[in-house]
């Protein structure tokens, strides 16, 4: 797996007024930790961070952080966000060894359409919106995607039917649901009424279908 090159510089000032004048003059504090190393207070270029997550695998890419003239494997661990503006300020980035396994949140997403769903007025929806499991940064999937467009009203996919790449574990209940079909209840009081008419069509049909009687 390749790694994408992103620079930081070291911070020396630290506290609010100094991270609101970082965040004025385009950049974004941080900082970087990991197994067997001392902290270290850094600041990102916002939109240097933002091309370098701009790639298939957008927060879990796998970058190559230039600090001080050292490279360090890392990915986000976390990323603060302004409550309102959402944009980001703050960012925690984990130094990686690539051959230990980490955890991480996958995305999860939908592809294809229920038709059978649709037809029916029911909704599928989405129980969460990622997955998190264990894994090396080599074997890091990008996302999940999981194919709706086989199902049915009342179809639920939990986490033990998803497929998982090779040195990839899911964490979690595997009876998790991750996808559901919700069905109104006005689909439901039609498919209700709709019964006992179909079984009473079924009845006349059969009822007129009798063999005639014998002794005529």
């Amino acid at each position: 797996m390749s790694e994408t090159k992103l620079v930081a510089q070291l911070r020396s000032t630290t506290g609010s007024p100094a991270a609101r004048r970082l965040r004025a003059e385009g950049h974004i504090p941080g900082v970087l930790y990991g197994q067997g190393m001392s902290p270290l207070s850094v600041t990102v270029e916002r939109r240097e961070l933002r091309l370098a997550l701009s790639g298939p695998a957008g927060s879990n890419t796998v970058l190559a952080l230039q600090v001080d003239g050292k490279s360090y494997p890392a990915v986000v661990k976390e990323m603060q966000r302004h409550p309102i503006k959402r944009a980001v300020s703050h960012i925690d980035f984990l130094q990686v060894n690539m051959n230990e396994e980490i955890t991480v949140s996958v995305p999860l997403h939908l592809v294809g359409e229920a038709k059978a769903v649709i037809a029916e007025g029911g909704l599928v929806d989405k129980a969460v919106d990622h997955i998190e499991v264990s894994c090396t940064p080599t074997d890091m999937p990008n996302s999940f995607d999981v194919d709706i467009s086989h199902m049915h009203p009342h179809d639920v996919i939990r986490l033990s039917d998803l497929t998982m790449p090779k040195g990839v574990t899911p964490l979690g209940d595997p009876e998790m649901p991750i996808v559901t079909v919700l069905v109104t209840s006005a689909a439901e009081a039609a498919a209700t009424e709709a019964a006992p008419a179909a079984d009473a069509a079924g009845d006349a049909a059969a009822g007129g279908a009798e063999a005639p009687n014998s002794s005529e």
